[in-house]
């Protein structure tokens, strides 16, 4: 006998857990379904452990840069002991129950859509009025020949290891590996960084890149670039990976960080109406609409695969089944690499700019050069602004920064690219003094429009 429901989630993460705590509150007889734990990829192998990992080395990093302070070192078992607390243990039990208590039913285990409003979980099958897709992306590791010899990791392994190891390959150079390359050398690993692209974090303007390289191979990373791993092989102890340059690298673990690709393979979406793209992602439209009373959200949709978009659309497609729906935007949103320093992002690049066929004027500001609060915050102060301006219709398309605490002060320019405000009302804006946010007064009268 089936059980039904008003909406049924299929995926627990981020994006899952919004949508179904706004449908909950709302009233509706909600279904959560989760194969692994409650909270997704995020809160147990990726964002918030990689996060609490990198904060002791860059807690550590602002008191040796700051004038008057001294003493501060890493204690790789106290970190590793709140990182435990912090992803609960592996333990979702606490998250099961407070389900429980708000009256949805929990479903822990592997859902498949058998047709539209119809699923089966294990030997339970469901009908719902809805159907929300929530789930999420998984590694893509690059077929290497003898891959299956050496130690691999992924994200999980790196995040959730007890012991670190004292040499490690990370393959690939965007968020991940230059995130993962900063956490395990202020820890004092030897670590390599292994990039097929010419610039690292390449999907951005390429003087961000410049100048990451600059920053990680200040830390002791052996960064290469336009490379790409060839082969794989075990030399006693050693996992050796060989390059296409014909040089080879040697270490405890290799890490891939080669991207992520949409968990719907096997899974059914078809079945209910679902349109897949050419990378397997679930194809929607505005309201985050898959199909007839068919949603998708988070990195299931290939559209921004971060936590927050996931996030975003939770709350779209949520609002669209409680009939008040509004359409998404993607304009502005933030992207954020926790980097030593931070980088951050957010709107077009210039080369997007150009593709689409704006008229642009840019200026990058160095802070040091510009502005008190580097100066105030650490000695041989770091940091620099980039914007990107559409020329004709005078308002901020694109922006770039890295220096401290940049994950912060990149939504002014998120706020002004997402609401359109006008270079003449940005540049009337009074920032706190002294802040970083000043930057952005500085680099905007730099403007030529």
């Amino acid at each position: 006998m089936s059980e039904h429901f008003d909406v049924a989630v299929l995926g627990m993460g981020p994006g899952g857990e919004v949508a179904a705590s706004r449908l909950i509150k709302a009233g509706k007889k909600v279904a959560v379904m989760e194969r692994e734990l409650i909270g997704g990829e995020c809160a147990y192998w990726a964002c918030i452990p990689s996060k609490t990992v990198l904060r002791p080395a860059e807690a550590r990093a602002e008191v040796r840069k700051a004038a008057g302070v001294s003493g501060a070192e890493v204690d790789w078992d106290a970190t590793r002991e709140y990182r435990d607390y912090m992803i609960r243990n592996l333990d979702d039990s606490a998250q099961v129950a407070g389900y429980d208590r708000q009256g949805a039913t929990v479903i822990k285990d592997e859902a498949y859509v058998t047709g539209p409003g119809r699923i089966q979980a294990g030997d339970r099958e469901i009908t719902a009025e809805h159907i929300i897709i929530a789930t999420g992306s998984e590694p893509v590791i690059p077929p290497i020949e003898g891959i299956e010899e050496i130690t691999a990791w992924t994200n999980r392994e790196t995040y959730t290891t007890h012991d670190l190891p004292q040499r490690a390959v990370i393959v690939g150079g965007s968020a991940v590996g230059v995130e993962t390359a900063t956490f395990l050398a202020h820890f004092g690993l030897q670590v390599t960084l292994v990039h097929r692209g010419d610039l690292l974090l390449n999907r951005e303007d390429p003087r961000v890149g410049e100048l990451v390289h600059d920053y990680l191979a200040q830390t002791g990373v052996d960064i290469r670039l336009s490379t790409s791993a060839a082969k794989a092989r075990r030399d006693g102890e050693d996992s050796v990976i060989e390059l296409d340059d014909g040089t080879e690298v040697a270490a405890d673990v290799v890490i891939f960080g080669t991207g992520r690709k949409p968990r719907t393979q096997g899974l059914g979406f078809e079945h209910a109406g679902a349109q897949l793209g050419e990378h397997g992602q679930v194809l929607i439209d505005e309201h985050a609409r898959a199909g007839e009373n068919l949603w998708a959200i988070g990195d299931v949709t290939g559209v921004m695969p971060f936590t927050h978009v996931a996030k975003y659309q939770g709350r779209i497609a949520a609002d669209a089944i409680l009939g008040r729906a509004h359409a998404a935007t993607y304009d502005g949103i933030p992207r954020v690499v926790f980097g030593d320093p931070e980088i951050a992002a957010a709107g077009l690049t210039q080369q997007q700019a150009a593709q689409r066929g704006i008229r642009t004027t840019a200026t990058e500001l160095d802070l040091s050069n510009a502005i008190a609060r580097p100066w105030t915050y650490e000695q041989d102060p770091r940091g620099h602004l980039g914007l990107l301006a559409d020329a004709e219709r005078k308002v901020l398309i694109g922006a770039w920064a890295i220096g401290p605490q940049a994950g912060e002060w990149i939504h002014q320019a998120s706020l002004a690219i997402r609401a359109q405000l006008s270079l003449q009302t940005l540049l009337d804006q009074v920032a706190q003094f002294p802040t970083y946010h000043e930057a952005y007064q500085a680099a905007l009268e730099q403007l030529e429009v």
